[in-house]
C-alpha cells in the first residue's frame, strides 16, 4: 500500500476536515505537501493569477486555499500524495466526493460555488499549459447559490447615519474623519476596503469633481465627487493631527496608524442602537444604499455598474429587486388604474 499522504491538517483515511481545519488550510496553503511536479504547477498557477490575471492578493489567497483544500482531500481520499498524473486519473466520483465533504462540513453554498470555479479554472490552466487533462473536471457543476438581495438603508436612515456618526467621538478630528469616510461610502459607492486603501496622494482637492478608485483585481474606475464629499475630506485633513505625505494611508486610527475596517464597523454598530437601525446597517450597506437610491431616482443600470466597479451587469441587476415595496407604492400613487381602484 502507498505511503499515507503527508498533507498538513488532513489525516489519510479521514477526509472530513471541520471548518476549523479548513481555516487552518487557508493559512497553510503555501506549505502544501504534494508531489514535486504538482507543487511547481500549483505555484506557477498562483503566479499566473497574480501577474497575468492581475487578481488581488486577497483573491489569490482565497483561490490558493480552495485548491489546497481540494488537493488535501484527494490525498486523504486516495491515501497517497497527489501528482499531475493522478490528477488526470480523477473521476467524476472523486470530484463529487470532495464537494459532498464540503457540504457535509457546513461550508456555505456560495463558498462551494467559488471553489468549484477555482478547481475548473486550475484544470483549464493545466490543459492549456500541456501539463494535465481531465474531462471530468469540465463536467463539474457549480452548486446553486440562493439569490441574495443587497440590504440597503432607507434614504432617511442613510442620511441619519452620515449626519450622526460624528457625535460618537469627543475628538473633533476623529468625528470629521468618520463623516468623510461614510460620505465616500454613501456618496460615491465605495467598498470599505477601497476607501481605507486610499492614500494621501489620492485625496481630491476641494472642488475636484472626479476621483480614480482602484477596486477588485486592481481594476480602476472613475467616480464623480459631490462637493459635500470633497469638503468633508478637506475638513478632515485640515484637522488631522498626523503629518501625511505621498503613499501614507489617508484615513488614520487614533494612534496614527492606518485605520482598520473593524474601527468603523464598531462605530456603525453603536449607531444601530442609538438610531434604531436594523442589524443590516453596516458600512457595506451604505454602498448598497448608494446604488439603490440612484436606481430609484432613475439612474441607468449600466452607469451604476460602472460606478460600483462590477465586472458583470448581472451583479448590478440585483438592485432592481431591492425596493419592491417602494415600486409598488409608486405604482399605486401614479397609475390611473390603481387610483380608480382606490376610489
Amino acid at each position: 500500500m502507498a505511503e499515507p499522504a503527508r498533507v498538513t491538517g488532513v489525516k489519510a483515511g479521514k477526509p472530513n476536515p471541520s471548518l476549523e481545519q479548513y481555516a487552518l488550510l487557508r493559512a497553510q496553503a503555501a506549505r502544501l505537501d504534494v508531489a514535486a511536479d504538482l507543487q511547481a504547477s500549483y505555484e506557477s498557477w498562483l503566479g499566473f493569477l497574480s501577474e497575468e490575471k492581475r487578481f488581488s492578493a486577497h483573491t489569490v489567497s482565497a483561490y490558493a486555499a480552495d485548491l489546497a483544500h481540494f488537493l488535501n482531500f484527494q490525498a486523504a481520499h486516495h491515501g497517497e500524495l497527489p501528482n499531475l498524473r493522478k490528477l488526470e486519473a480523477l473521476t467524476t466520483a472523486d470530484f463529487r466526493a470532495w464537494l459532498a465533504q464540503r457540504v457535509g462540513g457546513g461550508i456555505k453554498a456560495s463558498s462551494n460555488a467559488r471553489a468549484v470555479s477555482v478547481i475548473r479554472s486550475f484544470f483549464r490552466w493545466l490543459k492549456k499549459e500541456g501539463l494535465a487533462d481531465n474531462t471530468a473536471a469540465t463536467l463539474l457543476r457549480r452548486p446553486k447559490v440562493p439569490k441574495s438581495i443587497p440590504k440597503a438603508l432607507s434614504t432617511s436612515e442613510a442620511q441619519d447615519t452620515v449626519n450622526t456618526i460624528g457625535e460618537l467621538s469627543d475628538e473633533p478630528w476623529v468625528a470629521r474623519r468618520d463623516v468623510a469616510l461614510l460620505l465616500l461610502l454613501y456618496g460615491c459607492g465605495l467598498r470599505i476596503g477601497e476607501a481605507l486603501s486610499l492614500t494621501f496622494a489620492d485625496a481630491p482637492a476641494r472642488g475636484q469633481d472626479t476621483m480614480v478608485i482602484t477596486g477588485k483585481g486592481n481594476k480602476q474606475r472613475m467616480v464623480p465627487l459631490l462637493p459635500v464629499v470633497t469638503d468633508a475630506l478637506a475638513d478632515y485633513l485640515r484637522s488631522c493631527p498626523f503629518e501625511l505625505t505621498g503613499d501614507d494611508a489617508l484615513f488614520r486610527g487614533v494612534r496614527g496608524g492606518p485605520m482598520s475596517a473593524r474601527a468603523i464597523q464598531k462605530r456603525i454598530q453603536s449607531l444601530r442602537g442609538l438610531l434604531g437601525l436594523p442589524s443590516t446597517a453596516t458600512p457595506h450597506a451604505l454602498r448598497h444604499s448608494f446604488a439603490t437610491h440612484l436606481l430609484a431616482g432613475g439612474g441607468d443600470l449600466r452607469a451604476i455598474q460602472e460606478l460600483l466597479g462590477h465586472a458583470s451587469l448581472s451583479t448590478t441587476q440585483r438592485y432592481t429587486d431591492v425596493d419592491v415595496e417602494t415600486l409598488l407604492a409608486t405604482y399605486d400613487q401614479a397609475h390611473p388604474r390603481a387610483q380608480k381602484k382606490a376610489e
